[in-house]
């Protein structure tokens, strides 16, 4: 299969590189998309995609024959920009791959220097991506940072889920409703139970960010 996908990913343009293992995938040189299977020989592609998140700015897709709604659940919460069930049409890969490039060039191309958002409770570091609650760092995925970073933008006014998919997914493929879901459940996890800022869920429009007064 990798090697059906090196020739249509290179007949149509891509510059690709592959490798077999876990421990090859960290080892390699940073790329502009990930395509990440599942089940490796030496280890489990979730923990890959954890240990690249950590280590490099670039786009993960994971590609696997994991279908099963606690798959692409679990492969979203560890920093997935996308999941994609064998089997797959080769035209919709490639939009996805289009469209989780794009956002990866755009997030290396920001150079300038955009400071810090602060709210009671709550620090939001702009340039490192990283969100602080009191003196507790809450790790956010990049998924989980952009919905923040989007909500705070639109504080205390309803962002509808329409706006949300397409700033943060931008997908040329309808990305599902299910996957904002997922994503606002966890940012929501990592805030605690007694957020700094509330997330509110406004039926039948989206969702608004609620400061302390």
């Amino acid at each position: 299969m990798a090697r059906g996908l090196i020739t249509a990913l290179t007949r149509a343009g891509l510059s690709v590189s592959r490798v077999a293992t876990a421990q090859d995938a960290l080892a390699a040189p940073p790329a502009d998309v990930v395509l990440l299977d599942l089940g490796l020989p030496d280890g489990d592609g979730i923990e890959v995609c954890r240990q690249l998140r950590r280590r490099h700015q670039c786009g993960v897709i994971m590609l696997t024959a994991r279908g099963e709604p606690r798959d692409r659940v679990l492969g979203l919460r560890m920093g997935a920009d996308d999941y994609v069930v064998k089997p797959f049409g080769m035209d919709e890969l490639l939009a996805r791959i289009d469209a989780v490039a794009r956002r990866t060039r755009a997030d290396r191309g920001r150079q300038q220097r955009r400071g810090t958002v602060e709210l009671p409770g709550l620090l939001i570091d702009l340039d490192n991506r990283r969100a602080v609650a009191g003196e507790r760092d809450l790790g956010l995925t990049p998924k989980e940072f952009a919905l923040l970073e989007l909500l705070v933008a639109h504080a205390d006014r309803i962002c509808s889920r329409g706006t949300i998919l397409d700033q943060i997914w931008q997908a040329a493929y309808e990305t599902p409703s299910r996957t904002l879901d997922v994503h606002v459940a966890a940012l929501r996890t990592k805030l605690g139970a007694d957020p700094p800022v509330l997330i509110e869920t406004v039926r039948g429009h989206g969702y608004r960010l609620r400061t302390p007064c």
